[in-house]
């Protein structure tokens, strides 16, 4: 069972009364701000705030940043609108901005005087700040205009207990929940208050006590949590009927939530979908509750089921769930591959396939017109990579999800092409090799390809090669090597061949070596002048350059998995696919050819997913239009985007 009590976690309610989830405030103040520098876990570190730019990437920044040059903008913008206001209310209560909420909670209460919620946030924030006599008469003033209220005493309520007055805030509290009955953080210190005093029956008896109330739901959650605990499952799926057929319609996101994951812990994965599935609404109850049914469905094995959810979740663009759903993308892919095991070895039919010239520029591209021609009688060089020694003692095909090893054994080939063809003015194709049958994918060979039949793969093309640049990797530990071998085609003789290592998060300097290396032989042998870059090519260094490689295999996998469109292969990861590409066009918003890898791999994209593509049409609308490039290259960029 603790499999399934890790799985089925219970997460925290959050302080808010409100029961919706509310959309993180968009920090577009900050869009080109730095994030602050820390050692440890941003998120873990109580001086930063979390928060999203306009293109939905994740930021860290100071609280002084955030309030300055954030919060104070977004108060003064909405300071005539009450919708908008509380929220900023809200969220600052939460991020422990109290004196900054004064003014604002009391501009609230002036635009919506009559307002319950308006009321009670200026109640928290006086009680925030230590003015409990003013927080006490705001609240006895609502009572007295317009009657009490459940929320209003609950408030009330912790005016008297930061006075110590327990008497008077025991019989506050329940005159409140006799009003309201659910609410969330009035119900849990009730029935602490009582457990306190007299142990767990007491607590108990509490729960009982406000479960006999009119309109009670929320107390026969926690009831029923205690039953599942007592292995009573028929006396807890009672309870949950009952819970569900007082809460009204939609059902409140925390009772599903609270519901699906107890049945979760306790090992109950059917009730699951049969009490939470039929209430479900995706605008209503968003990641909290999805999280708890995805879980569900793959538990039992209903995986199309699942996708269909995490669609549905990604559809609602909130970039603070985009770190959830990547890892249910993840786990979704893994469970359709299984074990692994090829049933039918026998029955595996592999191919290669072609691609010339650079990755993100084709021959017959518009974006050609952007760099030097290569004439059509230049030397053809041809690149095979797609062999990697990981280590694995298995002596048969398995199938697996893309790993970075294989993931770099197919950018090596593409990234050495793209050197070869701007640098050295050379035609380039790439042979990729593919498992056509029973399931398209790409082949990983734990050997490097024999010289004799790489050059007997290169003789297979239609267009007759010079030269064919064969990559291997061998990552059974780290340091990881590369070895590049240039074989002429004439005589199958190796020209040259060297081998770089490095670690799996920085193979900048190796792969350049193995890159002016190759360079070097062919320009010798063929007689042709290694030349500096086009200024339309820029690569990233650094940190960075891994990622580069990673979006030139990624519109590779792109591309292949969706050139039979009667047989698409099992892509995964397409949001962030798209959005990685985004993101390295704005670290390099003057790179021509980061740009069109972007544009490239949102047109092959359309082909197999074009819901995920419309997902991010405003941000590359905006990446367009704040980050232009100079013309024609804009134009061009733009005419492959329109055409997605």
């Amino acid at each position: 069972m603790s499999l399934l009590k890790k799985l089925f976690g219970k997460t925290p309610p959050a302080e808010s009364s409100s029961a919706a989830e509310a959309a993180p405030v968009p920090a577009t103040a900050l869009a080109s701000a730095p994030a602050a520098v820390t050692e440890q876990n941003p998120a873990e570190n109580p001086n930063l705030i979390r928060a999203y730019d306009a293109y939905g990437r994740e930021i860290y920044v100071t609280r002084e940043q955030w309030r300055d040059n954030v919060l104070l903008g977004a108060i003064e913008q909405n300071w005539n609108d009450a919708e908008q206001l509380a929220g900023l209310i809200i969220q600052s209560l939460n991020d422990n901005f109290f004196e900054e909420m004064i003014r604002p909670a009391e501009r609230l209460v002036e635009l919506d005087a009559n307002s319950e919620r308006a009321v009670v946030l200026q109640a928290i924030v006086y009680m925030k700040v230590g003015r409990l006599d003013d927080s006490e008469k705001v609240l006895l003033a609502y009572c007295a205009q317009h009657g009490d209220t459940g929320i209003v005493l609950t408030n009330l309520a912790k005016v008297h207990a930061e006075r110590d007055d327990e008497s008077k805030t025991l019989e506050t509290l329940w005159r409140a929940l006799q009003l309201d009955p659910n609410q969330d953080n009035g119900l849990g210190w009730y029935q602490a208050i009582h457990q306190d005093h007299g142990g767990d029956v007491a607590g108990v008896t509490a729960m009982r006590k406000v479960a006999a109330l009119p309109h009670s739901w929320r107390a026969q959650l926690w009831l029923a949590r205690g039953e599942l605990g007592s292995h009573n499952y028929a006396g807890a799926i009672a309870l949950y009927r009952e819970s569900l057929a007082r809460a009204g319609k939609p059902v409140p996101a925390d009772l599903l939530m609270q519901m699906s994951g107890d049945l979760g812990n306790a090992g109950q994965i059917q009730e699951i979908l049969q009490l939470a599935g039929p209430h479900f609404d995706v605008q209503a109850h968003g990641m909290r509750v999805g999280n708890n049914l995805i879980k569900a469905l793959m538990y039992l094995g209903q995986l199309d089921d699942a996708q269909r959810l995490l669609n549905q979740l990604y559809a609602q663009n909130r970039p603070d769930w985009k770190e959830n759903l990547a890892y249910w993308d993840g786990e979704l892919a893994q469970a359709r591959i299984g074990d692994g095991v090829v049933d039918q070895p026998e029955a595996l039919r592999f191919s290669m396939l072609l691609g010339r010239g650079p990755v993100w520029l084709a021959p017959v591209s518009p974006a050609a017109v952007l760099y030097p021609a290569i004439p059509p009688g230049r030397p053809l060089i041809t690149f095979l990579g797609g062999s990697a020694d990981v280590g694995s003692t298995a002596d048969h095909a398995q199938r697996q999800l893309a790993d970075p090893a294989g993931r770099l054994s197919r950018a090596l080939p593409l990234y050495l092409n793209e050197q070869v063809a701007l640098r050295c003015g050379l035609r380039t194709q790439t042979l990729v090799p593919w498992l056509a049958e029973p399931d398209p994918g790409f082949v990983l060979s734990s050997s490097a390809w024999p010289d004799a039949d790489a050059v007997h793969h290169a003789r297979q093309c239609e267009q007759p090669s010079a030269y064919v640049v064969v990559s291997h990797l061998v990552t059974k530990a780290d340091p990881w090597t590369a070895t590049v071998r240039v074989l002429r085609m004439e005589d199958g003789s190796c020209i040259g061949e060297q081998s770089a290592s490095f670690s799996m998060a920085d193979p900048a300097q190796a792969v350049s070596s193995l890159a002016d290396s190759v360079l070097q032989w062919i320009s010798r042998d063929a007689g042709a002048t290694v030349q500096a870059p086009p200024a339309a090519y820029r690569v990233p260094e650094g940190a960075s350059f891994p990622r580069y490689l990673l979006r030139l295999e990624q519109l590779l996998a792109v591309r292949c998995n969706s050139a039979d469109a009667n047989r698409p292969g099992a892509l995964n990861g397409e949001r962030e696919i798209i959005d990685g590409n985004l993101r390295q066009c704005l670290e390099m918003p003057d790179s021509v050819n980061a740009r069109l890898l972007l544009a490239q791999t949102v047109r092959a994209m359309k082909k197999i997913r074009p819901d995920v593509v419309a997902e991010f049409d405003a941000h590359l609308a905006r990446l367009q239009s704040e980050h232009p490039l100079t013309e024609p290259a804009q134009g061009i960029v733009q005419e492959l985007l329109d055409q997605a």
